[in-house]
Order: structure tokens, then sequence, then C-alpha cells
């Protein structure tokens, strides 16, 4: 065994990856009982963000939004202006021909995940994706369902079947990995201290204070 600094295959970087957020809208946060809904937005924000700020490819995608189910998050659309949303009748994303054309579009093996509800909009095609042979990531405080129960076993269930969870925070620091990376330091601490929580708060006091940089 010789160890080596480079990162394993396993974590994700900006290029090697497309991030599909799926019906982050108001009809379905109604019911959704496993995370807060300010959390869950927040969260939300958090990702799209970062995936916005690093250049991820990002597919948008709703269900009956005109007629039923309400627009996406405004916080989510802001970061990425202009960009269309592609709006279903399925349930299961994974079976609408307008967003498999996009993935194949994009071109990426692996897919990270994210939306409401956790059982339906995500479980639907992560399994999908898997049996297809895609690598498979799932934010699970990004997602939301109606009930701790249905949240807890759809993750287990995606999990058994090997999609790879994580967290909002933890996939934005993933995507910098380093605080040596420069021309990506003050998007991710801005970032940090709007959608970042305590550890938003710790940054800003850590600036104010005493001019702190994880960098140095």
């Amino acid at each position: 065994m010789n160890a080596t600094p480079t990162p394993g295959n396993l974590l994700v970087s900006p290029k090697d990856h497309a991030l599909i957020m799926i019906d982050f809208q108001s009809q379905m946060s109604f019911a959704t009982k496993s995370i807060d809904a300010v959390q869950l937005r927040n969260n939300a924000a958090l990702v799209a963000n970062a995936a916005a700020g690093f250049k991820v490819p990002t597919i948008l995608t709703t269900v009956a939004e005109k007629s039923f189910s309400g627009p996406m998050f405004a916080e989510i659309t802001d970061a990425f202006p202009g960009q269309r949303l592609l709006d279903r009748t399925s349930m299961n994303t994974w079976e609408d021909a307008a967003v498999i054309e996009e993935v194949n579009r994009i071109g990426k093996k692996r897919l990270v995940f994210c939306g409401l509800w956790t059982s339906v909009c995500i479980v639907g095609p992560t399994l999908s994706a898997l049996d297809q042979g895609f690598e498979v990531y799932v934010i699970a405080d990004a997602c939301g369902d109606v009930s701790d129960e249905a949240h807890e076993r759809a993750m287990d269930r995606m999990v058994q079947a090997g999609v790879r969870p994580m967290t909002s925070l933890q996939y934005m620091l993933e995507l910098q990995r380093d605080w040596a990376r420069t021309e990506t330091y003050d998007m991710t601490t801005g970032i940090a201290k709007k959608f970042g929580g305590a550890y938003g708060l710790g940054i800003i006091y850590a600036k104010t204070m005493f001019g702190a940089s994880e960098g140095h």
C-alpha cells in the first residue's frame, strides 16, 4: 500500500456529474413533515447556488406546474435565471422523454438528485437510473416527505439499492474541497454565510471579528 495525496473516485467534483432538482413546488411542500419547510427551502437554495456557482449542469423539473402543483421555489430558479423548467405529468421523472433527452445531452454517468417527495419523486428516478447503469447520489436533507417514516424508508430503500446519500452542505464543500482554490473561495463562503445556518454564522463572526480565512 502506498498512499497518495489525491481524492477518492467516490467524491463528487464540479465536472463529473449532473444535478437533477425535482418538484420543489408549493403543493408538495404543504404536506411535507419530515423536514421544516423553511429548512428545506434553505437547503435547496444552498444546493442550487452551489451548483450554479460551480457550473454543474443542472436539470430543473416540475410536475403539473400550471394546473396543480404550483411554481418551483424561487430560491432555486433565481440561481438559474432564464433556464427552462421541464414540466411533466409522470410521477417518475425518469419516464419523461424530455428529461431523459436532457440527461443524454449532458452526458454524465454520475447523477445527483434532490426534490419532493423522497418516496415518490426521488425513489422513482434514482432506482430507474441505477437500473440503467448510472452512478447515483441523493442529497438527503434537500428532500422531504409526508412523514419521517416515509422519508427514512425511502432513503433506506435507495441506499440498499446502491444510492449514495449526502447532505446539502456536504455537497457544496465537496465541490470546493480545498480552501486554497481561491477562484471559488469567496463564492463558497458567501453561499455558506447566506444559506449555511450556524456554520454560516461562524464564518460571518470569524471574518468580521478577526479577518479569518480558511485558505491561509
